[in-house]
């Protein structure tokens, strides 16, 4: 790695200047470059992208003094990853100006199919002279692992992510939530390479994460290639900028994330208005410029100048998209409106299934009617709202709706904008609450969706708990279903619809919410 006369020198001059003093050495052993640092640090010129790959190293090791016996620093193992250094070591110059111990730190081969792996192997030794290193073979078996073992792109993928979470006093509901996101990025067509959680007591204002740990992530997305950092908590636009300014990364939090998702899911008409304005209202606050000195917008003093900045055009501009499309939005509102008159002129009840995104909804309408709406083991699989007429044994027929999944931190211009779309829920006459037997936080996910229908005017709606995917928990889901009063089924094997069935006549007809045209003096309400 060096030799004893080099390192000699290095320390002697190290000392006797009292600051930090490193070379560049070549595989051939000749130096490239000397850096002289403060008492603390170096600093590296540019070294260019000589050598430097996916599968290759720099070809340069970095060997520099460290004035106190001390491991190698954060930025010694930075300089490391970034530059795809071969190796990096310091010596302690001792106080005699001789060297004393040696720290030093090789890559790891690293990948995504391996997350939270090491990226580099750190060691010492106790002299120079003691130091068993061989540079040569060292390089030439690490640059063969790497080709070995170099990340892999997905074909389709949207881009290579980082997922990013903070856990500030409850550790397993944060892991269930980053447990949430990886399905997110996965429905956003995301490579997700690596999964960093840190535990703080507060979020930083600034970056979330704090500096520190924010330069860990860059690291980490530098040796796995990444282009994406997905945080699971909200952004604020200074934060969001001050991130992306860091790492030169895209930034993406669970809103936006969420966003993308409906984007890419809406199909009708309706459903691009409804995303497209939920978009705009997010982006508006977000649009920044670099400078507004010359925004002058009033007259008088100091006011005057060339009129509108280029900002100001933008913000306007979406401003005005946004009203445009609340107008288009509040007619298609006034549309449903219209034919739910109609059809309950007609005395057709409506049954509307809610629930937790991902629970079994769509797959349920599809096993009820006959249909074939599209059902995916994803988040957000179905975005436009469904309804099929659904005829019970007794000859009497109902209009049964699916609407949009609900989640954990719906965003509230999401919910905004989906209003109209929501507003079906409001006309319903009985709710399938549908919920997920088979997952553990099954109790979590009904609190989440009953947030949600707490800001909608159904209270006095009957809702029938529905506990699906009773296949994979039969004991469990008939306990659950038990307890909570509830009807246990399975959508795909159709167990359980007897019941469901029964139920929801029962609380439609035998209720007194509504009397189909010559319906069973059984199920007629009482005088």
């Amino acid at each position: 790695m060096v030799s004893a006369e080099l390192a000699r020198y290095l320390t002697e001059v190290s000392r006797e200047i009292g600051r930090q003093l490193g070379v560049l050495l070549n595989r051939r052993g000749e130096i490239e470059n000397v850096i002289v640092g403060d008492a603390k640090q170096l600093t590296l010129p540019d070294i260019g992208r000589a050598r430097a790959g996916t599968t290759r190293l720099r070809g340069l090791r970095l060997v520099h003094t460290h004035l106190k016996d001390e491991p190698l620093t954060r930025d010694d193992l930075t300089d490391l990853v970034l530059l795809r250094l071969d190796v990096v070591a310091a010596i302690v110059a001792l106080e005699d100006g001789l060297p004393g111990k040696v720290y030093y730190a090789t890559l790891m081969p690293f990948s995504g199919a391996n997350p939270g792996a090491a990226l580099y192997r750190q060691d010492e030794a106790a002299s120079v002279q003691e130091l068993d290193f061989d540079a040569q073979a060292s390089v030439a078996a690490l640059e063969q692992e790497l080709a070995r073992s170099a990340p892999t792109r997905v074909v389709g993928s949207a881009g290579r992510a980082i997922l990013v979470g903070i856990n500030t006093g409850r550790r397993e509901q944060a892991e269930t939530s980053m447990l949430e996101l990886r399905e997110l990025a996965r429905t956003a067509r995301l490579d997700v390479l690596d999964v960093i959680l840190q535990s703080r007591h507060a979020l930083d204002p600034r970056t979330i994460v704090g500096e520190g740990k924010l330069q860990d992530v860059l690291i980490r997305s530098m040796a796995l290639e990444a282009d994406v950092l997905v945080f699971d908590h909200n952004l604020s636009p200074s934060q969001a900028r001050h991130i992306g300014e860091v790492t030169a990364l895209k930034i993406l939090d669970r809103t936006q994330l969420i966003l993308d998702i409906f984007a890419q899911r809406a199909q009708s008409a309706d459903g691009k208005l409804q995303v497209e304005l939920a978009q705009l209202r997010y982006r508006l606050p977000r649009l920044v410029g670099k400078d507004d000195s010359l925004s002058r917008l009033a007259g008088g003093i100091g006011g005057r100048g060339p009129g509108e900045t280029k900002l100001e055009v933008d913000r306007r501009r979406v401003r005005d998209r946004i009203s445009h499309l609340e107008e288009r939005i509040d007619r298609l509102s006034s549309d449903r409106a219209t034919r739910r008159r109609q059809r309950n002129r007609q005395n057709v009840p409506v049954i509307s299934i809610v629930g937790y995104t991902n629970a079994g909804k769509s797959t349920l309408l599809n096993s009820l009617t006959d249909s074939t709406v599209l059902a995916e083991d994803k988040l957000f699989a179905t975005l436009d709202p469904t309804s099929r007429r659904l005829r019970f044994p007794r000859d009497r027929e109902v209009v049964i709706t699916d609407t949009v999944g609900f989640i954990r931190d719906l965003p509230k211009d999401l919910v905004a904008a989906f209003r109209a779309t929501l507003e079906e829920l409001e006309d319903a006459d009985l709710l399938l609450h549908v919920i997920d037997a088979s997952d553990k936080n099954h109790e979590e996910q009904s609190k989440s969706v009953e947030k949600i229908l707490a800001t909608l005017d159904v209270k006095a709606t009957p809702r029938l708990l529905v506990f699906n995917k009773s296949d994979r928990v039969p004991e469990a889901a008939r306990a659950m279903a038990h307890q909570a009063g509830g009807v246990a089924i399975s959508s795909t094997t159709r167990d359980g619809f007897p019941e469901l069935l029964t139920r929801c006549e029962e609380l439609l007809w035998r209720g007194g919410k509504v009397q189909a045209p010559g319906a069973d003096p059984e199920f007629l309400p009482p005088r």
